[in-house]
């Protein structure tokens, strides 16, 4: 049985998706450099690429999660707590390491084809920490239709807003963009974790 003393609503569930999605945000910020003229049909696709992946990974996660929701209640909290500091640190490690410059710009190119399959593979990476998040939703009595509905639109805006901004003023906001994910994500944890310690 879900625990239903604390519920994440929509304030804490948009905070979510928009901590999950500053990766594709980075990344659609890079692809946005690749374009010598903004493409809208393609910063479209870009971003229906990130907010779909991003909406459907957490529907796996509380799929499986819930087979064992019976089980972990009693500590779901700091299950959901170090899912998420997990999650948000790693963002932040990244930053500091300076991966995330690497990685996300490592996918850009100067050809304004877009590479479906490419897409794909940039899409899945930067949704595999939505895997885990969809773990504690099954913890948390989340509506899970209503997260993944937030949690998608959430990214697909603002991966188009990404490549816009990457087409107009360059990758300055990478960076600032993935430590505020990261911290939205620890704070939101840590929510989470008194609010299960007090009951």
């Amino acid at each position: 049985m879900v625990n239903e003393g604390y519920i994440v609503g929509i304030v804490e569930t948009f905070l979510i998706g928009v901590g999950l999605s500053m990766d594709a945000f980075a990344v659609a910020v890079c692809k946005g450099l690749g374009m010598r003229k903004i493409n809208w049909k393609h910063t479209f696709v870009i971003a229906l690429f990130f907010g779909g992946f991003q909406a459907i990974m957490p529907l796996i996660g509380w799929a499986l999660g819930t087979q064992f929701a019976g089980f972990i209640t009693p500590i779901d909290h700091w299950i959901a707590f170090a899912l998420l500091l997990f999650i948000g640190g790693k963002m932040l490690l990244d930053v500091v390491k300076g991966e995330d410059d690497d990685d996300a710009c490592a996918c850009c190119d100067a050809d304004p084809r877009l590479d479906l399959k490419e897409l794909t593979m940039m899409a899945i990476a930067t949704s595999i920490d939505a895997l885990a998040v969809g773990i504690t939703f099954a913890f948390l009595g989340v509506n899970i239709w209503l997260a993944i509905a937030i949690i998608g639109v959430t990214t697909f805006a603002l991966s188009f807003v990404g490549v816009a901004i990457g087409n107009q003023f360059g990758s300055r906001f990478e960076k600032p963009a993935t430590v505020a994910g990261g911290v939205i994500l620890i704070l939101i944890g840590v929510k989470i974790l008194v609010e299960g310690l007090l009951g």
